[in-house]
């Protein structure tokens, strides 16, 4: 072990085992799916929005960067704010048929307007 760092082993008082492995808080990536196999659906949201409107896409399977990224470039596009979390893309106002377009041209085949 690199590190002597007792925070990070859980659920083991002590071991004689030279190759016993500890458990950690670590959890392994999810590989994102390629452009054309992810299975988006859009759709618009005023629930607990304040009846504000949003163009809601749910569906990403993939590490958090590349749900990052995917929504900078629909935000920028759409020339809206948003968020996204927990696979998960929140872009303000109703933009269902713009980002259709936008998904669609970026590879993005599978995605449905709902």
């Amino acid at each position: 072990m690199k590190h002597n760092d007792w925070k990070q082993r859980l659920n083991t008082v002590y071991s004689t085992n030279p190759n016993f492995q500890y458990e950690t808080d670590k959890t392994e990536d999810i590989e994102t799916l390629p452009n054309e196999k992810q299975p988006l659906r859009i759709s618009l949201d005023k629930r607990n929005r304040s009846g504000k409107k949003v163009t809601l896409i749910t569906g990403f399977t993939g590490k958090d960067e590349d749900l990052q990224q995917l929504a900078k470039l629909l935000k920028v596009k759409c020339g809206a704010g948003g968020s996204a979390k927990d696979g998960e893309i929140i872009i303000q106002g109703d933009f269902r048929e713009k980002t259709c377009e936008i998904l669609s041209k970026a590879g993005y085949h599978k995605a449905k307007i709902i």
